[in-house]
């Protein structure tokens, strides 16, 4: 196990930046996950630290050693692809097997990994099966026995999940997560589901265009989000951003708009500029309630039963918000309700920055 370092790591193609200098610790024995959409650079870093692309500027260390001449076979570590890569000729132990040949590795040291990586896995009855006589769980775990019997000192993983369908998907997350608490080994993953970003990561990156908007735990990410994009992308269903006009100032502050009038219950560091974004999480509207203040007035387009809970979709003020309510709430369809807001959990963006007001 190591620790890895990147310092002001940069990728450029060409005139395009794919990754705009990127700096942080992912501590020895650790799960952290980058996180982001389509072309935000995830998949560049990864790379980056497995030899695959070259920096254009800045420094990667594995453990106290400097990598960036280091060829991956070099590297010590470990990388489980979003396809499989399997050889369709080999059988399971041999495609577990292969890396170990390749570094003469003596063959009693083969078995013996191989079989304790098998077990782990629970796929020792598949010792002897060809890849085609696998389920797409059954290959994803081929995959990673790959990895296991390296016994490197850092996992990499490039969206390992995606192939797979919704259940499977659930079931192999927590899988990996078990795996990873047995052998602590540190491990970067990539993905742009922010489901698997939450539930897998000590740590989460959240990238945007190259950059880490913000590095922390998953709860710290989700309670604070560094800017607008971050609090957009972390939570599901997305947090709700409507404009709003701030009255008043730290200490009797209100937020109004069409539909709404909110009593501020939080103080800002600075003063808050006369327009905001207000940011609230779809679990932190409930209700129906009264009609009153500190409630967010809703014409109701369209509900989703979902069984632990009923979404609400609606506009306030020309503008759409979703509610994840409790399931037996009367709503109905083109319907104008009141919802109650958690004052606590609000939060004011900067319109211009997107930074985090409060």
């Amino acid at each position: 196990m190591a620790q890895v370092t990147l310092t002001n790591v940069t990728k450029k193609f060409g005139d395009f930046t794919a990754v705009n200098d990127i700096s942080m610790e992912i501590e020895d024995g650790k799960f952290t996950v980058l996180v982001g959409p389509s072309g935000c650079g995830k998949t560049t870093t990864l790379r980056m630290v497995a030899g695959l692309e070259e920096l254009t500027v800045g420094e990667i260390r594995i453990g106290e050693r400097v990598v960036n001449r280091v060829p991956p076979k070099d590297r010590d570590i470990a990388m489980v692809f979003q396809n499989y890569a399997l050889y369709p000729h080999m059988d399971v132990f041999n495609n577990m097997a292969f890396g170990l040949k390749l570094r003469k590795t003596p063959k009693d040291e083969i078995k013996r990994r191989v079989a304790e990586a098998a077990e782990l896995l629970g796929i020792e009855s598949k010792l002897k099966s060809k890849p085609r006589e696998l389920s797409g769980g059954q290959r994803q775990r081929v995959a990673v026995g790959r990895a296991i019997v390296r016994d490197p000192k850092v996992f990499l993983f490039d969206e390992p999940l995606s192939n797979l369908d919704a259940k499977l998907r659930v079931q192999m997350r927590t899988e990996l997560e078990q795996l990873h608490h047995k052998l602590q080994t540190t491990t970067i993953y990539v993905t742009h589901d922010q489901v698997e970003a939450m539930t897998l990561g000590d740590r989460i990156a959240v990238m945007r265009a190259g950059i880490v908007q913000q590095y922390a735990s998953p709860q710290q990410t989700y309670d604070h989000p560094a800017n607008q994009f971050v609090a957009g992308f972390i939570g599901s269903p997305a947090m709700n951003f409507v404009d709003a006009n701030v009255v008043g100032q730290n200490g009797s502050s209100r937020l109004q708009s069409d539909g709404f009038d909110i009593a501020l219950q939080r103080t800002a560091a600075e003063p808050l500029p006369e327009r905001v974004i207000l940011g609230i999480r779809p679990e932190d509207l409930a209700g129906p309630a009264a009609d009153e203040p500190n409630t967010l007035r809703i014409h109701v387009t369209v509900t989703e039963q979902l069984g632990h809970s009923l979404l609400v979709y609606g506009e306030c003020g020309g503008q759409q918000v979703v509610a994840s309510l409790d399931p037996h709430s009367k709503v109905e369809v083109d319907s104008d309700v009141s919802l109650t807001v958690n004052l606590d959990t609000l939060h004011l963006f900067d319109p211009e920055s997107e930074a985090t007001l409060i």
